[in-house]
Formats: structure tokens, sequence, C-alpha cells
């Protein structure tokens, strides 16, 4: 999947093309279709350095956050398993099984809701000041914000953390679940001060 593509020679032809094949379509999915340079990535590194100074750093520290935040109601889930079980004779420990499973449901959830969200950023983003955007400058949505965090989980466990140093090596300081799925992640003040209103497709 390519978002900044090269093909931008030839563009025009590519666009009349693409005029005469939709016809009536839809735009809907017209952010896949139109790779190769014709939807310019909406944040540049090098007109808005800004955009993405201290990004690396303070989602590290948002990371921290968001853990504390996903950890408080699955330790107290545990503890009341824990106290249930007591209560029970020992019945009520059956439920740590689902412990688990709900632990991850609740991370996905979590991840999903908040990235989809309005302010397209989960707790610890905000209180850094970062947000996640589409390539083309448009706000994350539930799907997109729980695979971002799966994606994420995986590219840790099978890559280890040292995938994480891809961020120091491109200019928006992307990882590399962020280049698969086409995200960015931002300072969010600084957006509304000089990043272009976002396209919608």
């Amino acid at each position: 999947m390519s978002y900044s593509g090269s093909g931008n020679s030839g563009g025009g032809a590519s666009n009349a093309g693409g005029a005469s094949n939709a016809g009536g379509a839809s735009n809907a999915g017209g952010a896949w279709r139109n790779e190769g340079g014709v939807q310019p990535h909406a944040f540049d590194p090098y007109l808005q350095p800004e955009l993405f100074r201290g990004v690396l750093t303070r989602r590290i520290f948002a990371f921290l956050i968001d853990l504390v935040v996903l950890s408080v109601p699955v330790i107290l889930g545990y503890l009341f398993i824990a106290v249930f079980g007591l209560i029970t004779l020992g019945l009520g420990w059956a439920l740590f099984w689902l412990a688990w499973p709900a632990s991850i449901v609740w991370a996905i959830v979590y991840f999903g809701a908040s990235l989809g969200g309005p302010h397209s950023a989960t707790m610890g983003m905000r209180a850094m000041d970062l947000e996640l955007r589409t390539w083309y400058g448009a706000p994350g949505y539930f799907v997109l914000g729980a695979t971002h965090a799966v994606l994420f989980w995986v590219s840790v466990s099978f890559l280890t953390p040292l995938v994480l140093l891809v961020g120091l090596f491109n200019g928006r300081r992307r990882l590399l679940h962020d280049i698969i799925l086409g995200t960015v992640i931002i300072n969010s003040s600084v957006r509304t001060q000089v990043a272009p209103v976002a396209r919608s497709y």
C-alpha cells in the first residue's frame, strides 16, 4: 500500500480515466483508489515540522498513561472475582478464565472508541496533546482505531520492541503499524493552527 506515491507523471491521464471509469459510482474508498500521488499527504514534515516535533517521546508517555487506564478496570475485575470466589466457596473463581479474553476485548474497545471518537485520541494521547489522523487528513474511526492497537501489539510481539526504531527514520515519525494502516500521529494543538482542513472521502 502506497500513500505518498511516486506516480505523479501521467496524473492527468489517470484522472480522466478515473472519472470516466467511476461515472456515477460512489466515492467510498476513493482514498484507496487514488494512490500514486493523486492525493498527497495532508501533513508535510518539511513544510510543517512542528506537527511532528517531539511526537515519538510523547507517544511513549501517552502509551504509559493508556496502560494505567486499561489496567485499572482489569485489576478491579480480578479483585472482584477473587472476593466473589471467597463468598461462593470457590465457585466464583471459575470466572477467572473469562478475565483474560475480557481484558483483550476491553483494550480493543477502548482504542477503537477513543481513536474513533471526536478527539481521534486515547486518554493518554489527549494528555500529551496528540491525535491520530489518516494520511489524507481525516479523523480516525472505530475499526481503524481498533486495528491500529492490534497491529501495534502484533508488531511489537513478533518483531520485538526494536521495531519502534522505525519512527526515527522517517520525517513523519510513523511506526510500522502507522505505515501499514496509512495513519499518522501529530501534535493536536499545532494542527489547528497550521494544518490544512482534513479531507474526507
